[in-house]
């Protein structure tokens, strides 16, 4: 304990762990560049990790591409499903005309309720 003294030390001022012993796992740098502003982004992930074909540009925020080699990589989204609306829903449960009828069902009933109700009530 004599070695080793506590006293007058600051609470998170320093460590009394050392880096001996330590072994870092083994990591692989990526470089994605940006088609927007055409600069580059470096990053680092794990060499056991698959790197995203695709990351945020740290200098304007857009979608920056993998590089491969002195190319960026080619992006296929021709599987990527577009997102339906709740018309599109819609549309697949009934035709044009048959909202059309509904509607004009509708406007007529909420119409003859506008005629009975009171007035100043």
């Amino acid at each position: 304990m004599a070695d080793r003294s506590l006293r007058g030390m600051r609470l998170g001022a320093q460590s009394l762990q050392s880096e001996e012993g330590v072994v870092f796992s083994p990591r692989s740098s990526y470089t994605y560049r940006c088609a927007t502003c055409g600069r580059d982004t470096e990053m680092v992930f794990s060499a056991e990790a698959e790197a995203p074909e695709t990351w945020e540009c740290k200098f304007c925020s857009h979608e920056a591409t993998l590089m491969v080699g002195s190319e960026p990589m080619t992006i296929d989204r021709a599987d990527a499903k577009t997102p339906r609306s709740h018309w599109d829903m819609l549309l697949e449960r009934r035709t044009r005309a048959e909202l059309e009828e509904l509607l004009e069902e509708r406007l007529q009933y909420l119409r003859s309720r506008r005629g009975t109700q009171k007035i100043g009530a």
